[in-house]
Parts: structure tokens; sequence; C-alpha cells
């Protein structure tokens, strides 16, 4: 019995080592891939190039049924300060299971915001560098994930004179503005 065991290890060894060095590695796929990253990140910025709106065309298209507001802020800056009606899923929290369960129809208008989109509120909308915006990695995640019919508020606004409408915690400290026209 020993025998028999030890002759199938010694086959089973051999087989393994049989197998190319490369074929091994690409069936096992690597934790992160920067190529992959940066191939999906350029055509995700040719998409972006025509789907950044105005704040008239944000407003109008996120009152249209069929249309997600996204914001993937950390919780803590959601519940302070977000334009109402926006679903928050924080861009660590995105993954294959999240994604599909926040926005499980691929055909569904997404739009965007983020920090940068908002000046005079650092509380809410902490700035962050212009190529570190919040705005360019959700995009790239949500286009590499197959959503397509994604729009990125494109302005810097002012939440005190903006016609959006915003709630939270410290939305009393902003304009309301969701009675504008």
């Amino acid at each position: 019995m020993r025998t028999t065991l030890a002759v199938l290890f010694a086959a089973s060894l051999a087989s393994c080592a049989s197998v190319p060095r490369e074929t091994a590695q690409a069936e096992t796929p690597p934790p992160a891939d920067m190529t992959g990253f940066l191939l999906i990140s350029q055509e995700a910025a040719e998409h972006r190039a025509s789907h950044l709106v105005d704040e008239a065309t944000f407003l109008r298209m996120s009152r249209e049924p069929g249309t997600l507001v996204l914001d993937a802020r950390s919780a803590e800056r959601y519940a302070e300060l977000h334009i109402a009606g926006a679903v928050n899923l924080s861009f660590p929290d995105i993954a294959v299971a999240s994604i599909e369960s926040t926005i499980p129809d691929h055909a569904t208008r997404v739009l965007i915001y983020c920090n940068n989109n908002f000046e005079n509120a650092e509380r809410p909308f902490p700035e962050k560098r212009a190529i570190m915006a919040l705005n360019i990695p959700t995009y790239i995640a949500l286009y590499n994930y197959g959503y397509r019919n994604v729009y990125e508020l494109e302005p810097r606004l002012d939440p005190r004179e903006s016609v959006l409408p915003f709630e939270g915690s410290l939305a009393t400290q902003f304009r309301d503005a969701s009675a504008a026209p």
C-alpha cells in the first residue's frame, strides 16, 4: 500500500513539474493587475469624455425614472451632506456583490459626484487633489463592472448656491435648493 501511495505521489509531482511555469501562473490571477487597470482606465477615460454633465443636466437626469445617483464617499461624509436621494456605496466597498446588489441592471443610468464637485463645504466635501478626485476611480470601477450609462457632474459648485437639493445632518447649514427652478 505504501509503495502504491509513493508511486501515485511521485506521479502527481511529475505531472505538476511538467506544467510550464507560465501556464501555472496564468491559471491563478494576480491579486492586482496594473496592466489591466491601465487598459480599462484608458477605455473608461475615452468613454467619460462624452459623459460629463453640467448642474442643470445632472438635476434633470436625477429626476428621471431609471436613474440612480451614486455617492461613493465614506458613510460618514455621506451622512453629513449628500445630494437628496443619492445612494451611498463607499468606494472601498465597491466589489462584485455590492455593486450588483446596488445597481442590478447594467442599463440603469448612474450619476456620480464627489468631494471635488463642491467648494466652500470642507467638512462634508473635503477637497482632494484633482488627479485623485473620487469621480475618477468611481467612473473606472463602474466602467470595469460593465456599466456604460454613467454620467459625472463636471463643475465645481457651492452647495449654498447650487440648485441641487441636499440632505444630511449638515443640510440646515446649506441652502435647501429643492424649491429652486
